[in-house]
């Protein structure tokens, strides 16, 4: 995301997160569904393949597209090697800050997809993220300029799967498969040498506005990297909130606060103060990472609050770099 004041970054973020979870789930798939999400049905001529997509949609996709929209999931395309013809934002060139190395100079699109918008990118193919994007006639609209392929149904989709989906969707299966196969090796060795040094030590990742603070859910976003790819404790207070809803982030309480019985903390920070006066406040002295000095903090424009193969491989480079630094 672009540097901003911290309080627009705060409202931007907070609408990223409430109302437009980030694809993620727990599982891991070691090979695309063999199902009508991503099967394909004919292939009409020796250029193109007809696909099914998600919501059952029969979708004529070009054999070499060369100007792809598929806003909020260019984590998977540029995986993929592939640079999108714009990319999500909120408000006024918001992006995902962390991935602006890969796409310097592509535009942003509103994340509401308008019309227009869609239309002035001049795309060859359309990837959705969900059928949420595509409700009532938003899909016929959005297939009238490009060919519109709904990659997952679910709100928050698996993103090993999407990664694979779209992978075959772009004929590039083996390298989708490749970059999966990299990150579960990366994950596995991260893990084993996070469990030699602090064993089943518990983590949780909070999220700090200039008004709340929320915590990371058990198994989606950082939380899906934290407790099922890295094999940390989550403690009782992240169970039982993540219990309570659906969204990647959820607000905890400062009575909550001061039951978290965490060894380890992960500040996403959105404000302007500083770790230490974050946790300065009495709230936060019962925390045990507070306490031994393991809290790690990391700025808004990290991929902290984000998922897939590149946003999840930068979190365990974190994780690493703070917990086993000596």
């Amino acid at each position: 995301m672009n540097q901003k004041t911290a309080y627009s970054a705060t409202a931007i973020l907070l609408s990223l997160v409430l109302l437009l979870s980030a694809c993620s789930s727990s599982t891991s798939t070691t090979a695309p569904a063999t199902s009508t999400e991503n099967t394909a049905t004919t292939e009409s001529t020796a250029t193109e393949r007809t696909l099914t997509d998600a919501i059952g949609n029969k979708v004529t996709v070009p054999a070499n597209p060369q100007r792809i929209l598929a806003s909020y999931l260019e984590d998977p395309l540029v995986a993929l090697g592939v640079k999108p013809v714009a990319q999500w934002a909120i408000g006024e060139g918001n992006t995902q800050g962390y991935l602006q190395k890969q796409l310097a100079n592509v535009p942003p699109i509103d994340s509401t997809l308008p019309y227009e918008a869609v239309l002035n990118t001049n795309p060859d193919l359309i990837l959705m993220d969900s059928a949420e994007m595509v409700a009532g006639d938003k899909y016929a609209q959005y297939n009238q300029i490009a060919p519109t392929y709904v990659v997952g149904k679910a709100q928050n989709n698996d993103w090993r799967q999407e990664l694979l989906t779209i992978g075959d969707v772009l004929g590039k299966s083996d390298q989708a498969k490749k970059v999966l196969a990299d990150y579960e090796t990366k994950a596995k060795s991260a893990k084993e040498q996070l469990q030699q040094q602090i064993g089943s030590e518990s983590a949780a990742a909070l999220w700090v506005t200039g008004k709340s603070i929320y915590v990371v859910s058990r198994n989606l976003s950082s939380g899906d990297v934290l407790y099922n790819d890295l094999g940390l404790t989550a403690p009782a207070v992240v169970e039982e909130i993540s219990k309570s809803g659906e969204a990647n982030w959820q607000a905890i309480s400062l009575e909550k606060l001061t039951d978290l019985d965490a060894d380890y903390l992960f500040l996403i920070n959105s404000t302007e103060k500083s770790k230490e006066e974050i946790t300065s406040p009495a709230v936060w002295q019962n925390i045990p990472a507070v306490k031994k000095g393991h809290v790690y903090d990391f700025s808004a424009d990290s991929s902290w609050l984000y998922t897939g193969a590149i946003a999840n491989g930068q979190m365990i480079d974190d994780v690493l770099a703070s917990v086993l630094k000596k």
